[in-house]
């Protein structure tokens, strides 16, 4: 009995100071990372303040890098190539607000140099946007990359007004109704699925579940998955819901329909019974109503118009799309 409890005793033992190392690991390379992030701001200062002191004869800011870039990696190695210290003075250019180092910490720089590199390229109210994302989502570089190739902005833009638009670069993606979590056009790129291949809605939903932290990506801010293929009778008749989701910010549940070809308004008749019984039967008192969306290769807006009330706010036919779609067909849009 005693070899029991030290056994689990030692393993509890283990197991808090496995935790502990782990933090502390955490710990160092985040000040490693701000520590790198500071300094190169602070280099990209003085390459600027040196400069704006120095001859305006063309070619002499490059002649400054080139020369600088020699000294320092004779004597620190890599890392300060022409190109990175040109990085680290539009760096400092980007976000000279922050004008001293005793002003600025990990919460000022938050991301990696990479994440800032990638970021620095982008307009200002897609950086802006992409920037606050990627930190209240703890986005790695590459689902930052995986984000903007698939134009998250564009494509929220797209469902909001101009003033939901200007608040995009402001605060980032905030969901307080429902129409805030729809997206146009949903992109599944990462199913693996092509537009040219045959494939049924059943295909298509078991690719979504086989890759469900995806999709979880793609649908957004506090999406969590419930079942798929949810399963309710009444009249002796059963009926299924493709995929159930419930979103922690709307305080509702979601259910997506999956439809590959065009809506029909036979479609949407059929998401409004399943929300309807969703919010008669299994909702909560304290929670909000349920949120339906269908998604199909062709989204019909009249359809949806003139098959649901007016004022509909719960309900959503919106197209999905199996490749990247277009940044500069998208920002025609937004133009029109």
């Amino acid at each position: 009995m005693s070899k029991i409890v030290k056994t689990q005793s030692h393993k509890k033992l283990y197991e808090n100071i496995k935790a502990l190392l782990h933090e502390a690991r955490s710990a160092v390379a985040r000040n490693i990372n701000t520590a790198m992030v500071m300094t190169y701001f602070e280099i990209g200062r003085m390459i600027v303040e040196h400069e704006q002191k120095g001859q305006k004869r063309a070619g002499y800011a490059e002649e400054i890098l080139k020369n600088l870039s020699l000294d320092l990696t004779k004597e620190f190695g890599k890392g300060f190539s022409v190109d990175n210290l040109q990085n680290m003075r539009r760096f400092y250019l980007t976000y000279q607000k922050y004008e001293t180092l005793s002003r600025i910490s990990h919460k000022t720089f938050p991301l990696s140099w990479s994440h800032y590199v990638f970021l620095m390229r982008l307009p200002e109210a897609e950086r802006k946007f992409y920037e606050i994302e990627a930190v209240k989502q703890n986005w790695s570089l590459r689902e930052l990359e995986r984000q903007f190739n698939s134009s998250l902005y564009e494509r929220l833009a797209l469902s909001r007004d101009k003033k939901k638009v200007r608040e995009l670069s402001k605060k980032g993606h905030v969901i307080a109704m429902p129409q805030d979590a729809i997206k146009e056009p949903y992109v599944l790129e990462f199913l693996g699925l092509t537009e040219e291949s045959l494939y049924s809605e059943t295909d298509l939903e078991t690719a979504i579940i086989n890759k469900i932290e995806h999709f979880l990506l793609e649908l957004g801010k506090g999406f969590l998955f419930v079942g798929r293929q949810k399963r309710f009778t009444f009249d002796e008749e059963h009926f299924f819901v493709d995929l159930v989701f419930y979103n922690r910010l709307l305080r509702c549940f979601v259910l997506i329909d999956l439809k590959i070809g065009k809506l029909k308004h036979q479609d949407i008749g059929q998401m409004q019974m399943y929300v309807n019984y969703y919010d008669r039967m299994i909702k909560s008192p304290d929670e909000n109503n349920t949120v339906g969306i269908i998604l199909c290769k062709e989204a019909k807006r009249a359809v949806v118009e003139f098959t649901l009330p007016k004022g509909n706010e719960h309900i959503f036919a919106r197209k999905y799309q199996l490749y990247l779609p277009s940044k500069e067909e998208l920002k025609k849009q937004l133009e029109d």
